[in-house]
């Protein structure tokens, strides 16, 4: 069985990717700064959490010891410039630094949560800083997936209201409808985690769009 280190674990796709993880007897550890996220199930338990602020690798270099995989679901659609919250830094050089601590701690694979294309009404930094992070990573001694998908609708949706989350879904619902906006396809959040699980396990292709994504979820 792998080891794996899920950052951003208590986030809305993180804490699938851990779920998946606990139900096929994987040792599975998070980082994130709330911790155990606010659930009542059997397979949180299961789950080794961290507090932790990201850019303080001090706190949880020792996370990654004995990690086969690194799975970085942390990003942002709102910006919160005084309290350090920006796309930069947290959409571009979060993903960069755990990226540079899972390659020292000799890591094999690291699975960057990217995206398709920016959503409407976010500045054009929200797109920069992914492509920025997924060419800094690149090139480092990992095996580096990135996904990129279009937007992620589900229960617990946090970046959208519950309209919008209805409305995703029944664009998804809709084959016809959904196929046309191509890299822009709504996916639901077990889609996306069960794929990024699964690139975890196995890294093999280095750049994941929709089609990708859909087809290795099943």
């Amino acid at each position: 069985m792998a080891t794996l280190l899920v950052v951003g674990g208590s986030g809305f796709i993180g804490r699938d990717v851990c779920r998946f993880a606990v139900r096929d007897d994987h040792e599975v550890r998070s980082v994130s700064r709330s911790g155990r996220p606010d659930i009542d199930e059997a397979w949180a338990d299961a789950v080794s959490w961290t507090s932790a602020d990201l850019f303080r690798p001090n706190a949880w270099r020792d996370r990654l010891d004995g990690v086969d995989a690194v799975v970085h679901s942390v990003g942002t659609l709102t910006e919160a410039p005084t309290e350090g919250v920006t796309f930069e830094r947290v959409n571009g050089d979060a993903a960069l630094l755990t990226a540079l601590e899972a390659e020292r701690a000799g890591v094999d694979a690291f699975v960057f949560l990217s995206a398709a294309a920016k959503p409407p009404r976010i500045r054009n930094a929200f797109l920069t800083a992914k492509r920025r992070a997924e060419a800094s990573i690149a090139d480092l001694d990992l095996d580096v997936v990135t996904l990129r998908p279009g937007p992620v609708y589900g229960e617990g949706q946090p970046h959208v209201p519950g309209v919008v989350d209805r409305i995703l879904r029944f664009v998804a619902s809709a084959p016809p409808l959904a196929s046309r906006l191509g890299e822009s396809r709504p996916l639901s959040v077990d889609t996306v985690a069960r794929a990024t699980y699964r690139a975890a396990l196995d890294p093999g292709e280095r750049l994941l769009d929709v089609g990708d994504i859909r087809e290795l979820a099943g």
